[in-house]
């Protein structure tokens, strides 16, 4: 729809003709601050304004007070909270799962005090917080509606006492043209319907973060729908994975605790704010000041849980297609792999392991899998683990249908839906698993055990970005549902596959806030092409800004075009994606075709080569990744993890490091050429060791197909397993040697 208003209205979803039944409320001038168990409480009137361009207050409306909650924690952390369905603030404010709180965290008492026309909020260190303005405008000869409509709310925030965080409080172009309001809130029909509020962004300000946003490094001028949804891919503007939090170049990370659908300006609908529009009439904002940018991320886990560390064998190399049907063929597969020495540690079965393709039982086909157990057991004695495709549906045919219906374990679908049938989905399913009840839980649970009794290490928790709307869930709207649903299915997958095995892992597709503690996720349905390799990256760059270590990809792609089944993937892409692979924390091989590499015998022992390597650098990728659990790192790090300042890393989403160390410029197109700029510091290449300073470009570089742009620090120390092996389990990690990256450094030989 093309937009019909001026103004803030557009962002609001209003439309001044259709919204008779709807309101907007604009934050005023405070009328009390006040100290309240260790937080400063500011009560905020709200005028009703007239849905017009000109937006006048509503005379004939009274005002509508609630309170602002300011709280400031240890890590560089001030929470913002108003409820406007309570009419009044709690003395304790919400908890969800998404939140889960590290030891670091502790409120700090906050005060307030009252001088030179100001309210300054300190902690008892003297560190100002906060400082909200209360003089009254100076009047100009224009101002003559009243009550003035320059009165607002002028409130400075500063979490790490030092940067300033400043709510929006004069994005206007005359005082009743708003483009954005510091606070406000809607009511439909009388009732409290959604909220929003607004900071600061300078000109010149990049932003990043958001989850796994197909997009350029800089996402400044976006406006963002933070709905989780089947992505269909990686060019577009559907996500599997939101997180409602971002980094900015000022150096601070804002998170908007809440699972409702909302809309995220980052200087996009007005280049002078960040404005943040909730589906739900409550606000819980957690700004977190830092000095890097791995502090921020740090503060923002320290709110919502840290990854936990994967087992050694997930690290080496998964082999799958879309699918395999019988133990047969996948004995055949593997061994082929052990005979001509292709080192892999998971073997995957995708959605054939059924009675029948995609009809999730949670049960082997007998016929084709006449004695899973043992199976898995002969296949564990070669060295390989079974990881395992299910979703989060229960399909009509399914054996245990009846049994979810019955107990409620599906939530109920309504008498349009049970007779038309769903259209969530391509896939017609009789109802969604509904994790907000603990019994359906246990169910699931139950379902997974058995398979990891058998000796499954892993499951493939895909879908889950979307539920059945119209479905009743036992503890939680679905509106409030569908973004945190994947957080309640991961951590139920996760949670029993650790029960049973030791080992917390899952392999999934959706994220929302606090997903990060459940390792790890994949990027999805990406095309076998160049752009879906430049998509996935990009993703997965984001997604490292938003809390998560640990991220992935199918190799070569998922689906080829033009046909989404049988196109043949370009032997160059295969290549590329792999040496990409080799490169990101997990490695996986999946499409809708054959992926092994023996059906590509022009380039397979080039791909054998890089497999090698994969496995020599185990150590190193063990090494981050514990740094990355117990801080704010990921293993695939964008350029400005390291280089906030650098205004040219804040453009390059095409390079990235591999851990601390590594610098890593895949190459994406046919003609085996790109472009390279290296940060500061002094870097040597990582298969040669010559020596180049940097902040600078490299043009026009010639890559040959078996070789890649990867470059180590100076000075580095780099663990590498150097002996051949054809699975981790043949590593003896006190054969691990150590490459010091000095004069002395040659380079890496594989």
């Amino acid at each position: 729809m093309i937009p019909t208003n001026y103004y803030l209205f557009d962002f609001m979803g209003f439309d001044s003709e259709l919204s008779k039944d709807e309101s907007l409320w604009k934050a005023c001038m405070p009328t009390a601050v006040y100290e309240r168990g260790g937080d400063v409480c500011i009560d905020v009137p709200f005028q009703k304004q007239l849905l017009a361009n000109d937006m006048a207050a509503d005379n004939d409306a009274a005002r509508e007070t609630h309170t602002l909650v300011l709280r400031q924690y240890t890590t560089k952390i001030l929470r913002l909270f108003m409820d406007f369905a309570r009419q009044g603030a709690a003395e304790e404010l919400p908890t969800s799962e998404m939140l889960q709180f590290s030891d670091r965290v502790e409120r700090m008492p906050l005060k307030a005090k009252f001088e030179d026309g100001v309210w300054k909020i300190s902690t008892d260190d003297g560190v100002i917080r906060a400082v909200l303005n209360m003089r009254e405008p100076k009047l100009d000869r224009w101002s003559t509606l009243q009550p003035d409509p320059q009165e607002t709310l002028d409130l400075r925030l500063f979490p790490d006492g030092k940067r300033e965080i400043r709510l929006a409080a004069y994005d206007h172009f005359s005082p009743p043209r708003y483009d954005a309001l510091p606070m406000g809130f809607c009511k439909k029909d009388g009732k409290e319907e959604r909220a929003t509020i607004s900071f600061e962004a300078k000109h010149d300000e990049c932003f990043a973060g958001t989850g796994e946003r197909f997009w350029k490094m800089d996402l400044s001028g976006q406006t963002l729908y933070l709905k989780n949804q089947d992505g269909q891919g990686v060019n577009n503007r559907r996500t599997y994975k939101n997180i409602p939090f971002y980094v900015s170049s000022r150096m601070y990370g804002a998170f908007y605790h809440t699972c409702a659908y909302g809309k995220l300006s980052l200087a996009g609908h007005s280049t002078r704010s960040v404005e943040f529009l909730s589906m739900q009439a409550l606000l819980d904002v957690f700004l977190i000041g830092g000095d890097t940018m791995e502090e921020i991320v740090r503060g923002y886990r320290d709110l919502t849980g840290y990854p936990s560390m994967p087992p050694l064998w997930s690290f080496g190399v998964w082999m799958s297609r879309m699918t395999y049907f019988s133990a047969d063929e996948v004995n055949e597969i593997c061994d082929r792999m052990r005979r001509e020495h292709y080192p892999c540690d998971v073997i995957h079965l995708d959605t054939g392991w059924f009675k029948t393709d995609w009809l999730c039982e949670w049960k082997f086909n007998e016929e084709r899998f006449p004695n899973p157990k043992e199976f898995i057991g002969n296949l564990k004695k070669k060295g390989y683990r079974v990881s395992l495709w299910q979703l989060p549906y229960v399909a009509e045919d399914a054996e245990q249908i009846d049994e979810a219906k019955a107990n409620d374990y599906i939530a109920p679908l309504t008498k349009k839906q049970a007779r038309e049938g769903s259209n969530f989905s391509a896939l017609d399913y009789a109802g969604t698993i509904d994790f907000t009840y603990d019994k359906a839980t246990e169910w699931y649970k139950g379902l997974l055990r058995n398979l990891l009794e058998m000796g499954v290490v892993c499951i493939k928790t895909d879908f889950g970005e979307n539920i059945h709307m119209d479905a009743k869930y036992k503890n939680m709207p679905a509106e409030l549902l569908n973004n945190l649903y994947a957080l309640l299915y991961q951590k139920a997958a996760y949670e029993v596959t650790k029960d049973v095995t030791g080992d917390g892992i899952v392999w999934a597709r959706a994220a929302w806030a606090g997903c990060q503690r459940y390792p790890l996720h994949w990027g999805g349905d990406s095309c076998s092409s160049w752009d879906g390799m430049a998509g996935s990256l990009k993703g997965g760059l984001h997604f490292g800004l938003s809390g998560f270590a640990f991220w992935s990809h199918d190799v070569p792609g998922f689906h080829t075009l033009p046909n989404f089944m049988n196109s043949v993937v370009e032997d160059d892409v295969y290549v590329r994606w792999t040496q990409f692979g080799v490169f990101s924390s997990h490695i996986r091989y999946h499409g809708t075709n054959k992926r092994e590499p023996w059906h590509y015998p022009a380039i397979a022992p080039i791909v054998k080569r890089w497999w090698r390597l994969r496995y020599m650098l185990i150590p190193y990728i063990l090494r981050e990744s514990e740094k990355a659990t117990k801080g704010g790192s990921a293993i695939v790090q964008a350029l400005v993890f390291h280089n906030p300042e650098d205004r040219v890393c804040w453009h390059i989403d095409d390079e990235y490091y591999f851990g601390d160390d590594i610098l890593v410029a895949p190459v994406m197109n046919s003609e085996n050429r790109r472009d390279v700029y290296l940060p500061k510091g002094t870097w040597r290449n990582l298969f040669t060791g010559e020596k180049t300073d940097g902040n600078r470009w490299i043009y026009d570089m010639e890559v040959a197909l078996d070789d890649m742009p990867v470059y180590v620090r100076e000075g580095a120390v780099l663990p590498i397993y150097a002996e051949p092996v054809d699975c981790t389990d043949e590593m003896d990690m006190s054969k691990v040697t150590e490459i010091v990256i000095d004069d002395n450094f040659k380079g890496i030989k594989f």
